[in-house]
Parts: structure tokens; sequence; C-alpha cells
């Protein structure tokens, strides 16, 4: 999203946010609204070009908005408008911004009933079991199986045994991909949910669980190196050996046994 369309965007989101802080589990139906509407905008060209068109004045656009979606939560109504109202650089980068404003929504509630923690862990664990689970992440991403059929896998895996915030992020980005690979995707989501918490994510990888007091202090170790306040997420890997990696943002730091043998192996050979 280039400079314009992320200006309008930042602008509206930020109004947004704690109307839906204030709407607790509300939230997950303005949520499902903002996401029918990022559907509605995708499926009709010429509805994207009638909201985005620059030479309309805001307020027809308000009009239009209210006249196609006056059956949804006022709330959502008012981000839309707000949304069409603005100017945007490419007319996709107005549904993109309903998109955010749903996952915004869901996150908030998180927020608002004090499971943003655990939703940002059980996305990790989503993350790392895409990751390791080939057959699961094409089962989940496959574009030529329908809707319901790769929402239903996601209900085998996941109904019931997460926060149902947790579950509605990871079936929207199921349902509608968006261009989007879903690892792509489940990742973008944990950096929001720790963006949320106001943390940095700290992915790490090592051959056995780290121990509570071992996550503490690495956590405090790594404050002291980047200034902010971390969220560790550890997956357990038997085939590193043993040693860590550690991964924030795009550095990483690979003390694992089997990058020192591959080290040597290289030093070896060369």
């Amino acid at each position: 999203m280039r400079g314009t369309s992320q200006a309008a965007r930042d602008k509206v989101l930020s109004a947004f946010d704690p109307v839906a802080i204030a709407a607790g589990k509300d939230g997950m139906a303005l949520a499902e609204q903002l996401f029918a509407a990022v559907d509605a905008l995708d499926g009709s060209g010429s509805l994207r070009r009638a909201l985005t068109d620059p030479g309309r004045d805001g307020e027809d656009k308000a009009s239009l908005v209210a006249s196609l979606f006056g059956s949804y939560d006022a709330r959502v109504v008012s981000v839309i408008s707000d949304l069409a109202s603005a100017r945007w650089s490419a007319g996709a980068d107005l549904a993109a911004a309903l998109e955010d404003a749903g996952v915004l929504a869901l996150l908030a509630v998180a927020q608002s009933t004090e499971v943003l923690h655990a939703v940002e862990e059980q996305l990790f664990l989503v993350e790392r079991e895409l990751t390791s689970s080939r057959d699961l992440l094409t089962a989940l991403g496959d574009r030529s199986a329908t809707v319901d059929g790769r929402l239903g896998v996601l209900a085998d895996v996941l109904l019931g045994k997460v926060e149902s915030v947790t579950y509605a992020l990871v079936a929207r980005k199921v349902a509608a991909p968006r261009g989007v690979r879903l690892l792509d995707a489940v990742r973008g989501l944990v950096n929001l949910a720790a963006e949320r918490s106001n943390l940095l994510v700290v992915s790490v990888t090592a051959a056995i669980e780290l121990s509570a007091a071992q996550r503490v202090r690495l956590a405090s170790i790594l404050k002291e190196t980047y200034g902010r306040d971390m969220q560790v997420n550890v997956a357990v890997d038997p085939e590193v050996l043993g040693g860590i990696k550690i991964q924030v943002g795009s550095e990483v730091v690979d003390g694992t046994v089997v990058a020192r043998l591959a080290d040597a192996r290289r030093r070896l050979v060369g």
C-alpha cells in the first residue's frame, strides 16, 4: 500500500481502534460485517470503482455506502464510509484497508477480554504446525478446493481447541486468502497480535522445551539488546540436536549443533 492509501488507512483505523475496544465481544460481529464488505468489494469491480472514484465527493460515496450496507452495524457503516471518502492510490487498497479493520476488530476483542497474549501464542503454534505439516498447509491453502471444504479441515484441527478470536482470524485467512499465501498470512497475524501487545516477537527453535526461567532470562537478555519487551515463542525441533536458533525480525542467530556442524563441514570442504 503506497503513501496516500497508507495515510488514509492509518487515519481511519486509528479512529476505529477505541470504538472496536469499547465494543467488547460485539467486535466479533463487527469483524464479520467488515469481512463481508471486503468480499462484496472483491466480487464487484464496479463497486470498487464507485467507492474509490476520485471524481465523486465524500458525501456521494457515504450515501452509496449507506444504501448498500445500511443493514450493518452503525459502527461498521461509519468505518466503510470514512474509508470510502478517503483518496486511494489504487482501487484494491480500499478492500485491503477494510480487511485490516476486520482483523483489528478481532484483536480488539482479544484485548478487551484479556486473551490477547493467549491468541498471539496460539497463532504462533498454528504457524509452526503449518510449517511442519505440508499436508495440512496444502489442505488449508488449496485454492481448487471449496471454501467449505477448507474450513471443514480447519474445524477438525482447531475448532474448540483455541480462543474464538484465534479461530476467527485463521478461518478468515483460510476462507479468503486475497492473494496471500496462508503461511505468510498467519505470520502476519502473529506479528500484529504481538504489536498490539507492544511486544517484539522472538522466534526460538530448540531441541527441547525451554523452562519458564530460561524464557524469562532469554527475554531479559534480548530486551537489553533491542530495548523492547519481548514475546518469546519457542518451537521444539529435535533435529537441531542442541543449542538454539533465535530470530528477531529479519535477524537470525543460529547457535544449533546442526548449524555448527554444517559450518564445520563447509570449512572442511573449502
